[in-house]
C-alpha cells in the first residue's frame, strides 16, 4: 500500500518543488494552541485579510490568526514541504491548478464534515464558483473567496500616439486566417527601432522597440490563462470532454492547433515578443512590458488591476492605463477563462473545527465585503463584487466592465480541473515552450494529447 508520505513525495517531484525547500524558511504549520496558521501568496491581498483576521479575533477571542505570505513559487514549494514534514498550515489559499492534485493525495479535509462549514451554499456565490471546489466524491474541499476573468490592458498614450480611438477596442474581432481587426491593431501598435510601424512599408521585424501585444510565456503551465485561452475559448475549444473532472483531452483538435499557429505566429511577424525577449520560462509580466514601453497592450487577469493602476514611467509619472474586453472570435462571441480561489483546511491541522470556523468567516459576507472595499480582487459573493466595482470606479476612475461583463453575458469558461494535475503540467509546459520557441510544430500537440489521455489509463 502506498503511504501518505509516499504519495506526497511523488507529488513533490511532479510539482518540481522540492529543490526550493532550503530557501523557504518561516513559521511552522498548524498547531493546537488556538493560533490558526493561514497562508496566502498575494502580498496585495494580505492587508485586506489582516482586517478580516482582526474582525474574526474580536468575535472569537479564544482564537488567533497568524497570516504568512510567500511569493507564488515559494508558496507552493513550502506547502508541499509542509505536507511532507508535518508543518503545513491549518488553512491555505488554494488554486484550481493545484486543487485536483491535493484532492488526489487526500491532504484536504472535506468541509462538509466540519460543523462550521457544513452549511456552505453554492447559491451564495457567483454562479459556478462553489461547484468547482467539489471533488469527484461530491464533497466540498474549498470555500470560494474570489473570482477572476481576463481582459486587455493598454497604454493610453501608446494608442493616442497611434491615432487609435479606444472605443474601437470594444468591437475587435480575430480569426486564425488573417487575425482580423485585432491583428491589424496589434500590427499598427508595433514599432521598430527606426519608428516604422508594423503595418507600414519598411518595418523591420528583427529590430522591434515596442511590440503591439505583450506576452506572458507559452501558457503551457496554466492552460494559457493569460496567453491564448481567450482566443481558443472564443474559437469554441474546450480543453477536456467535461469540466470539472474531465477524462479526455482535446489538444488534437484544429480549433486549438489552428489558433495557436496564428497566436505564436505573431512572434514571427514581430508583433509579439519572442521567448528569449521576455526571459524564457521566467517571463516578465505584461505590466512590466507595458511599463517599459516594450509592449503597447496585453492580456492579463483581474487580479492585476491594482498593479497596473500603480505603474509609473521612467520619470516616475503615473501611466494612464485603459481596459478593453477580449476580442470576438470565430464563434461570434468573446471569451474569458473563469477562475477562482478558495480556502482549504489541511488534514494536518490539529484544530480542524477552529480552522473551519476561520474558513467560514473568510467565505462569509463580512470578510468578503472587507476585501471588496479594498478593490484588489472580485470577491466570490455578488455583494463583495459590487463593492470592488465601486472602488475601482470611484477611487481609481477605472471602468472594470471588460472583466465583469463576461460573467454577466455568460461568455466565460471554467479553468480545467482534472486528476493528475501536476503530471499534466509537467508534460505540457516544456511542449508549449518548444512551440513558442519554434523548435516544435503546433501539431506536436497531437502526440501530447495521447500522453495526457494515457495518464488516466495508468491511474485506472
Amino acid at each position: 500500500m502506498i503511504t501518505f508520505r509516499q504519495r506526497i513525495r511523488t507529488a513533490a517531484v511532479a510539482l518540481v518543488t522540492v529543490t526550493a525547500l532550503a530557501a523557504c524558511g518561516g513559521t511552522s504549520g498548524g498547531s493546537a494552541n488556538g493560533t490558526i496558521e493561514y497562508w496566502l501568496w498575494d502580498s496585495a491581498q494580505q492587508p485586506g485579510y489582516q482586517k478580516c483576521a482582526d474582525a474574526f479575533e474580536k468575535q472569537n477571542p479564544d482564537l488567533k490568526i497568524h497570516i504568512s505570505q510567500y511569493g507564488w513559487d515559494a508558496y507552493w514549494s513550502k506547502l508541499t514541504a509542509g505536507f511532507i514534514a508535518d508543518t503545513a498550515p491549518d488553512v491555505f489559499t488554494d488554486h484550481l491548478s493545484k486543487f485536483a492534485q491535493y484532492v488526489d493525495l487526500k491532504v484536504l479535509r472535506p468541509l462538509d464534515d466540519l460543523a462550521p462549514t457544513s452549511d456552505i451554499k453554492d447559491g451564495d456565490y457567483q454562479e459556478g464558483l462553489a461547484e468547482l471546489w467539489k471533488g469527484q466524491d461530491g464533497k466540498r474541499y474549498g470555500a470560494p473567496k474570489d473570482w477572476d476573468t481576463i481582459a486587455m490592458f493598454y497604454d493610453v498614450a501608446a494608442l493616442k500616439a497611434a491615432g487609435v480611438d479606444p472605443a474601437d477596442l470594444q468591437s475587435l474581432t480575430w480569426n486564425a486566417q488573417d487575425g482580423g481587426t485585432f491583428e491589424k491593431l496589434v500590427a499598427h501598435l508595433t514599432i521598430d527601432t527606426k519608428g516604422v510601424r508594423g503595418d507600414e512599408p519598411g518595418f523591420d521585424k528583427t529590430s522591434v522597440k515596442t511590440h503591439g501585444l505583450a506576452s506572458e510565456g507559452s501558457g503551457g503551465g496554466g492552460w494559457g490563462q493569460t496567453q491564448w485561452s481567450a482566443f481558443t475559448g472564443s474559437a469554441g475549444w474546450q480543453a477536456t470532454d467535461k469540466n470539472p473532472w474531465g477524462t479526455r483531452f482535446n489538444l488534437d483538435q484544429p480549433e486549438l492547433q489552428d489558433t495557436l499557429g496564428w497566436y505564436f505566429g505573431l512572434v514571427q511577424k514581430g508583433y509579439m515578443a519572442s521567448y528569449e525577449e521576455i526571459g524564457g520560462a521566467n517571463a516578465i509580466g505584461t505590466d512590466k512590458q507595458i511599463q517599459s514601453g516594450t509592449a503597447a497592450m496585453g492580456l492579463s487577469g483581474s487580479w492585476m488591476i491594482s498593479t497596473f493602476t500603480k505603474l509609473t514611467d521612467a520619470a516616475g509619472k503615473k501611466l494612464e492605463i485603459g481596459l478593453a474586453p477580449t476580442p470576438i472570435g470565430p464563434s461570434g462571441k468573446r471569451a474569458s477563462m473563469f477562475n477562482g480561489l478558495a480556502d482549504s483546511v489541511t488534514t494536518l491541522s490539529k484544530q480542524p473545527e477552529s480552522a473551519a470556523k476561520w474558513v467560514k468567516f473568510l467565505s462569509g459576507a463580512e470578510c468578503q465585503n472587507i476585501i471588496g472595499q479594498s478593490g484588489v480582487v472580485f470577491p466570490a459573493r455578488p455583494a463583495g463584487t459590487d463593492l470592488a466595482i465601486a472602488f475601482n470606479k470611484n477611487e481609481r476612475k477605472l471602468d472594470v466592465t471588460p472583466f465583469t461583463q463576461q460573467v454577466k453575458d455568460k461568455t466565460t469558461f471554467l479553468f480545467p480541473v482534472t486528476t493528475n494535475a501536476a503530471d499534466i503540467a509537467a508534460l505540457m509546459a516544456p511542449r508549449f515552450d518548444a512551440i513558442y520557441i519554434g523548435s516544435e510544430p503546433v501539431d506536436s500537440l497531437t502526440k501530447l494529447n495521447t500522453q495526457l489521455n494515457d495518464l488516466f489509463k495508468v491511474a485506472q
